[in-house]
């Protein structure tokens, strides 16, 4: 899709007067209102996007079509979808059956090979076909995501107008945004009632820092869907045996964890994390939690891990993905250049409620995918 460059001055607070800015605008042919990525114009870098204005292309078929579909015939892409997974499911299960029936034979190796091409052909065909649910969520609700910020960051500035605050916070329960506001708080020490003057107070932060901060609320974000589905499931149930009372001594809030980077996954590598202490935890029979907070508090080091990493091989490579491909060299996909980007807290408290909504919307499309193509276990 072509975007267009119009030399007029965007309304941004935190830029001082007499600086003539370039906003860049893209978005959906679906009537949203595009998102706008304000720069300086001294540099004659162009900032071009086309297609779907993410930052991770598709790289399949199978992508590519189904991102034509969501572009050109949005009411059939679900069905659609399906249709290709289904589709990739039947190629997978057809070329394990061929190797099944070879073994013994001279032609085994050979099926073998065969096999193991189809499986990675299908995989990244799966790992696109979850970027476009995820894409088509945030679509619905007329959010456009940050585009890769190589192609947006001029002279270290960036600024992202609309905020579309308020459709990324409608997705949370009131619980769990409390709870992401917190994070918030912890992670860049914007306060979620700052007032207009605080939230359009520049501030600097490393390409690399931001990095982990985004990838550690993606984390975030899947981890409150788990945490929340499960609290839901567990209230729904009568397990008389198994209710909790508990007494938390020496707690940290959970949001801490998840405050100072991604030590689960890093642009490019995945580790494990090393969770920080919960303190004492009590349990007592015959009383439920009263909360998701207090709920969560009963967690010990592992169950956190758990619940935060994404549950298939799939969702890990994709989030890598993404982020490399939002934050790295538009070529290498590598994170060579720690520069210092200067922002808003306004675009920086966007840019973060966009990642935990991102977290969110993998946990569906996870969820969704394996109904239908059985993925690989993380």
């Amino acid at each position: 899709m072509d975007c267009y460059l119009s030399y007029t001055k965007p309304r941004f607070p935190t830029l001082s007067a007499g600086v003539l800015c370039r906003p860049i605008t893209f978005g959906l042919r679906v009537g949203r209102r595009p998102l706008i990525v304000a720069a300086s114009t001294s540099s004659t870098s162009k900032c071009e996007f086309g297609g779907l204005n993410a930052p991770l292309e598709p790289r399949t078929p199978a992508g590519k079509f189904l991102s034509g579909v969501l572009l050109d015939d949005r009411d059939k892409f679900q069905g659609t979808a399906r249709k290709e997974l289904e589709r990739l499911a039947a190629d997978r299960d057809e070329a394990a059956a061929r190797l099944q029936l070879s073994l013994g034979s001279d032609e085994a190796c050979l099926h073998r090979r065969i096999a193991e091409f189809r499986n990675h052909e299908c995989q990244e065909a799966v790992e696109d076909i979850m970027y476009m649910l995820i894409f088509y969520k945030f679509s619905d609700m007329g959010v456009n995501l940050v585009p890769r910020l190589s192609k947006c960051v001029y002279n270290g500035r960036v600024e992202i107008w609309p905020s579309k605050d308020w459709e990324l916070e409608s997705i949370h329960s009131v619980e769990v945004l409390e709870m992401v506001r917190e994070h918030l708080t912890a992670i860049v020490g914007c306060k979620a009632n700052a007032n207009v003057t605080d939230s359009w107070a520049t501030t600097s932060v490393q390409r690399l820092r931001l990095c982990k901060m985004y990838a550690a609320s993606v984390l975030y974000g899947n981890f409150l869907k788990t945490v929340s589905l499960r609290y839901k499931l567990e209230q729904g149930l009568d397990l008389s045996s198994c209710h909790f009372g508990m007494s938390v001594h020496g707690h940290h809030p959970i949001s801490e964890m998840f405050s100072t980077g991604s030590k689960y996954i890093a642009c490019g590598q995945v580790g494990s994390p090393r969770p920080a202490p919960l303190g004492q935890v009590s349990y007592s029979l015959g009383s439920k939690p009263e909360s998701l907070r207090f709920y969560m508090m009963g967690f010990d080091p592992e169950t956190i891990q758990m619940c935060a990493k994404p549950k298939t091989r799939e969702a890990v490579n994709l989030v890598e993905r993404h982020i490399c491909a939002l934050f790295g060299d538009e070529e290498t996909g590598l994170l060579e250049n720690d520069d210092v980007i200067t922002t808003s807290f306004a675009s920086l408290k966007r840019f973060l409620l966009e990642a935990v909504a991102f977290g969110s919307f993998l946990w569906d499309a996870e969820n969704s995918v394996n109904a239908v193509y059985t993925l690989d276990e993380n």
